[in-house]
């Protein structure tokens, strides 16, 4: 196939967010879309077979339209255009980039980074309850937090609760010195993190103070019916499926619920059933709830967490058939 050159008029400012840090940016998009880009005079000359190119050459012009709109261009806004050029979905990332949710108490705005996070954050406005299920890194509580802030800051809801099971992570903490308080926070700690982020902590404690503001571990919601509230569930594949339904069944007047989880990083002991499995077979049908799926395309942490979701993906994935078809094999007397 023969080879073709493309320019482009990126201007200065752009360019050198576009290429990134040591031109990074290009370099991986050189290596996987087999093209060569040069700056030359101002211009950006992009040159391989034709079908690279002009690919390369949508990538390019949709970065430097996000650098327009004061975007910093960052390693996992590169791989996701490069992906998306590859399926022939044009401009997704220009119209992601048209949501903010809200701005960080330092003014950073809040916004999906990809399709699958854009889908969520429609799904929850659109939902009274909503599942957020992925893995690790795709923004789920993130985001979460994000809408349920919005929310209470415009007065759509009085109070924000926030919750999630206490289950240690393979670890033993109950003796730790304290009290309860002491002992629960470590578990809610990533919800403090993420409300002082958003919210500010000065902010957030006043608000805690006067009990608009609520985070508990999962036990305290029993017996209670929770009217215009946010209410937050997370890490849900650590619940049983009496908690799952213990927690829904707190939903009251006014309120919106959304459940995080990622079901294959449950803590729960061998044998025991999670909640959030059980839930998205109980609930799939039912109008009003919607289970948002996203997947390691979706992840936005460091590029390097991207890979390992996969690869942690792949590898169950192909351990699942192997049992499967061990089983098969003991079935039907092959063994």
């Amino acid at each position: 196939m023969e080879e073709v050159s493309e320019r482009i008029r990126v201007s200065a400012k752009d360019q050198q967010n576009v290429f990134g840090q040591f031109d990074s940016h290009i370099k991986k998009l050189e290596r996987q879309l087999k093209v060569t880009i040069v700056d030359r005079n101002g211009e950006v000359q992009i040159s391989g077979r034709e079908p690279y190119v002009k690919k390369a050459k949508k990538v390019i012009q949709e970065l430097a339209e996000l650098s327009m709109r004061g975007n910093i261009i960052e390693e996992q806004n590169v791989d996701y255009a490069i992906t998306m050029s590859m399926e022939e979905n044009e401009d997704i990332l220009l119209e992601i980039d048209k949501e903010c949710i809200c701005h960080t108490i330092a003014g950073k705005p809040i916004k999906p980074k990809t399709l699958g996070q854009k889908r969520y954050v429609d799904a929850i406005r659109n939902n009274m309850i909503v599942f957020g299920l992925g893995p690790a890194g795709t923004g789920k509580t993130y985001l979460a937090m994000a809408m349920a802030i919005t929310a209470f800051k415009s007065q759509e809801v009085e109070r924000i609760i926030l919750t999630r099971p206490a289950i240690e992570a393979g670890e033993k903490l109950g003796f730790l010195p304290g009290d309860l308080q002491s002992k629960v926070d470590p578990y809610l700690r990533p919800l403090y993190d993420a409300l002082y982020q958003i919210m500010g902590a000065e902010t957030f404690l006043k608000n805690m103070e006067k009990g608009l503001i609520e985070v508990a571990p999962l036990a305290y919601m029993r017996g209670r019916t929770l009217d215009n509230a946010y209410i937050i569930l997370d890490e849900a594949q650590n619940t049983t499926p009496a908690q799952m339904k213990m927690f829904l069944t707190r939903i009251g007047f006014g309120s919106k619920v959304i459940v995080t989880g990622d079901a294959s990083q449950k803590d729960l002991s061998p044998g025991t059933v999670s909640g959030l499995d059980v839930a998205q077979k109980v609930l799939q049908n039912i109008e009003g709830i919607e289970l948002c799926k996203m997947t390691s395309r979706d992840v936005v942490r460091h590029p390097l967490v991207q890979k390992i979701v996969k690869a942690y993906e792949t590898y169950e994935a192909r351990e699942s058939n192997m049992t499967k078809r061990r089983s098969g094999n003991t079935v039907y007397g092959k063994k």
